[in-house]
C-alpha cells in the first residue's frame, strides 16, 4: 500500500484497540481494489473521546470512523442523526460528516445479522422469534428483526426491565407482537438468535435447552469463535438447523463501503463475498 497526500484516512477507534482486525481486512481490500484510503487504529480513553472526534474532523482527508469498544454508545450521544437501528440500540459503528453539518452516525450489527439471515435461507416474516440477551448485539439483532415484519419477536434476558426498555422503543416503530421475558425457553419458536456472551468458553452451560426446540426450528449463535460454539453443537447433535454468527460481519462489509462513499467497492464485494470471509475468518 502507497500513502500519498491525497490519501483519505479513517480511523478505527476504540481502548483497547490491539484486538481489532479492521486495519487488516480494509487496507487489504482498498489496495486491491484500488482504493486510496487507509484504516489506521487508535486508541482513545472514554474522557477524551468527545474532544478526539471533533479534532479528527477537522481534517479535510479525514473520512470517518470505525468505531468499537467501548465507545459505541458514547459515540452515539454525539451523532447529529443516526440510522434507526442506532436510535434504537443506543449505539453506533460507523460515523462521517452529516451534510447539514455534525456528525451522522450508524450501526450495522443488525443489518449485518439480518443479511446473514438472507445468505443461509432463512425468512422470518411471520414467525415468532426469540432474541436471547438484551445487550448492545441484542439490541441491535433485535432492531433488526422488528424491521422484518415477524409474527412475534420476543426478547430473554436475565433483567427484564433492560429488555423491556428495548421493547418500548421498538412499539413505536413496527406493528408486531412484541414481548420480553426472563424464560429462556425456546419452545413455540421458530427462529431463535443467541446473542450473550455464554459460550465463548467451550465448558459454558447451554444458554438454551435444545431439547425444548420445535422440529423445524432455526437457531443462530452470533458469538465469533473458531470452533462451534456449544449451542451450535448440541443443536447439531439433535439435527437443528444451526448458524454460526461470522456471517454477519462479512455483511456489514459492504454497508460499511457505501456508508463512506464507496458504492462501487460495495457492490464488487456484494457480489462476492470469498475474500471476506476468508480475510474475517475467526483465528
Amino acid at each position: 500500500m502507497t500513502i500519498t497526500g491525497k490519501t483519505k484516512v479513517f480511523m478505527i477507534i476504540g481502548d483497547p484497540v490491539a484486538q481489532v482486525r479492521a486495519p487488516e481486512v480494509y487496507n487489504h481490500l482498498f489496495a486491491r481494489h484500488g482504493v486510496d484510503a487507509v484504516v489506521v487504529p487508535m486508541k482513545v480513553a472514554p474522557a477524551h473521546l468527545e474532544a478526539f472526534v471533533g479534532n479528527a474532523f477537522n481534517a479535510e482527508n479525514f473520512g470517518g470512523f470505525w468505531v468499537t469498544i467501548p465507545h459505541k454508545a458514547a459515540m452515539q450521544a454525539l451523532m447529529r442523526i443516526c440510522n434507526p437501528v442506532a436510535e434504537i440500540a443506543g449505539a453506533v459503528n460507523a460515523v462521517r460528516r452529516a451534510p447539514e453539518g455534525g456528525f451522522e452516525g450508524a450501526l450495522f450489527d443488525g443489518l449485518g445479522f439480518v443479511k446473514g439471515l438472507d445468505h443461509f435461507g432463512v425468512d422470518v416474516m411471520d414467525r415468532s422469534v426469540l432474541v436471547l440477551g438484551a445487550g448492545g448485539g441484542g439490541q441491535a439483532v433485535a432492531a433488526a428483526l422488528a424491521a422484518r415484519g415477524p409474527a412475534r419477536l420476543s426478547i430473554a434476558n436475565r433483567s427484564v426491565d433492560k429488555a423491556q426498555a428495548i421493547i418500548d422503543r421498538l412499539q413505536p416503530r413496527y406493528p408486531i407482537a412484541l414481548d420480553c421475558t426472563g424464560n429462556t425457553d425456546p419452545a413455540g419458536f421458530d427462529v431463535i438468535v443467541h446473542c450473550t456472551s455464554q459460550g465463548l468458553s467451550q465448558t459454558d452451560p447451554l444458554p438454551v435447552d435444545p431439547a425444548r426446540m420445535n422440529p423445524g426450528a432455526v437457531v443462530v449463535d452470533i458469538i465469533m469463535t473458531k470452533e462451534p460454539t456449544p449451542l451450535l453443537k448440541a443443536c447439531r447433535g439433535r439435527g437443528i438447523v444451526a448458524h454460526p454468527g461470522f456471517e454477519m460481519l462479512v455483511q456489514q462489509v459492504p454497508e460499511y463501503m457505501r456508508f463512506f462513499g464507496m458504492p462501487e467497492l460495495a457492490e464488487t464485494l456484494q457480489h462476492d463475498l470469498g475474500e471476506v470471509r476468508q480475510l474475517l475468518l475467526p483465528r
